[in-house]
């Protein structure tokens, strides 16, 4: 009699692939990610309208005070509200709990049975939360973008220092401002990946990424020196602005993007170092808060020391970064130019920045106060020259400059220069560009 013997059935591996497309179909399936798709897709168009149609401009923040006249302003208001709030909320509610919820609804044993690698799970589960992620950023900029040029229209954007950019030129920007933005996004995301991983169900794993982000941004308003300000992720969200000014002010930009990529990869293969070590067979795992510690706050700790200590011999920076000098040339350039857009509105003869001659003198605070650092106390005085007069023209301003260096000139007088929001024109009255406006100091020593 011949013995049947049954056959134990082969169960083909589930690729990388294969598990990112599961990963990604579980995620667009929760009612909370479609919520944040449909938000992201649609709020920043109805926001970016209504701003704009409005009286009274949101002017506390950069390029507020230009959305009445230029559809890309919108993008990059929405950008700067967007760095401190929504993506790091984002990245909390995606990447924070794409480990977590298995523990909560306790399915890793069938995960694990259906794809038997903890190394293909958590490459399946990071792929698809920094899908997700991508897909909600492309949204907020294509919506903003969008709505702004056809509520207000495609027009030139007035630039950090004065100088006008042409449509297409402001578009680009606006584009790599949001790449840049990127950099810290994919941060948090691993951040929010490693709370996820270290801390399990608790409630803090999903809360991570959001609160570093706090953390990072309240780091930024304080008084602290330069190198520590760049060796934080955090300042990838402000150092596009250095992208509006002529020439472009790249360096700190390109620190924040290294920087922030340097966290993203510390992060991911902290959380990727937990995750492939940890004890499936326990169903009542919830996270450790001394691994996480050990494990997950310490090396990033760590990291932040050694890249405060690289930046600042490959910089040079030094102090807060803001000094008498920087301020003066930026206050001039930038006064300069808006100069002579003010010119184009009264048609009066065309002058050039060469021909005006345009210098400042600034002091903070009287002459008991060292002319450094931030404050709403610097006081400046813009003097230039227009060609067939002979006597100078001068203007005072009060600056406001917080701590990252963007500051808020607030013109004193003359009235017939920048006393008065408005300026007659031939077509009538328009916005004085040279009453109040925006700028940047360079914190990072300029490139001889």
């Amino acid at each position: 009699m011949t013995a049947i013997v049954a056959e134990t059935p082969v169960l083909a591996r589930v690729s990388v692939a294969r598990g990112y497309r599961f990963e990604l179909v579980k995620l667009l399936s929760q009612w909370r990610v479609r919520l944040l798709v449909v938000a992201c897709w649609l709020a920043p168009a109805v926001f970016v309208a209504v701003v704009s149609r409005q009286a009274s401009l949101p002017v506390d923040t950069l390029f507020g005070r230009w959305m009445h006249a230029t559809g890309w302003a919108g993008p990059l208001v929405l950008l700067g509200f967007s760095g401190s709030w929504a993506l790091p909320l984002l990245t909390s509610l995606v990447a924070g709990d794409v480990f977590a919820s298995e523990d909560r609804l306790g399915t890793w044993r069938h995960l694990l049975v259906a794809v038997r690698s903890p190394r293909r799970i958590f490459a399946s589960k990071a792929l698809a939360s920094l899908t997700v992620i991508l897909l909600l950023v492309v949204g907020l900029v294509v919506s903003s973008a969008i709505s702004g040029v056809a509520v207000v229209g495609n027009r030139s954007l007035i630039g950090l220092d004065g100088h006008l950019l042409s449509p297409g030129d402001a578009a680009g920007k606006v584009l790599l401002a949001w790449a840049c933005a990127l950099a810290p996004t994919l941060a948090l995301a691993a951040i929010g990946l490693l709370g996820s991983v270290a801390l399990g169900r608790s409630p803090m794993g999903l809360l991570l990424p959001a609160l570093v982000a706090l953390a990072m941004q309240i780091v930024q308003m304080l008084p602290v020196p330069v190198a520590v300000r760049l060796a934080l992720p955090g300042y990838g969200f402000i150092s596009w602005n250095g992208l509006f000014t002529g020439p472009a002010q790249l360096k700190p930009m390109l620190i924040g993007v290294v920087v922030s990529l340097a966290w993203a990869a510390v992060a991911t293969a902290l959380a990727y170092h937990l995750f492939v070590r940890r004890d499936f067979t326990n169903p009542a795992h919830d996270g450790s808060g001394r691994r996480a510690i050990l494990v997950g706050a310490l090396p990033l700790a760590v990291l932040f020391g050694i890249t405060t200590l690289v930046v600042a011999p490959v910089t040079g920076a030094t102090g807060s970064g803001i000094e008498q000098d920087k301020v003066q040339r930026a206050l001039a350039t930038e006064f300069a130019h808006l100069y002579r857009l003010q010119t184009a509105q009264l048609n009066r003869p065309g002058v050039t920045e060469q021909q005006l001659q345009t210098s400042a003198a600034c002091t903070k605070g009287g002459d008991q106060v060292a002319a450094q650092g931030p404050g709403n106390d610097w006081r400046c005085v813009v003097s230039w020259h227009v060609p067939g007069v002979a006597a100078a023209g001068s203007a005072i301003y009060q600056l406001d400059i917080n701590p990252v260096g963007r500051y808020v000139a607030d013109g004193d007088g003359p009235k017939e220069v920048n006393g008065y929001f408005l300026v007659r024109t031939p077509g009538g009255d328009e916005p004085n560009p040279l009453w109040q406006f925006d700028g940047s100091v360079e914190l990072l020593p300029s490139t001889p």
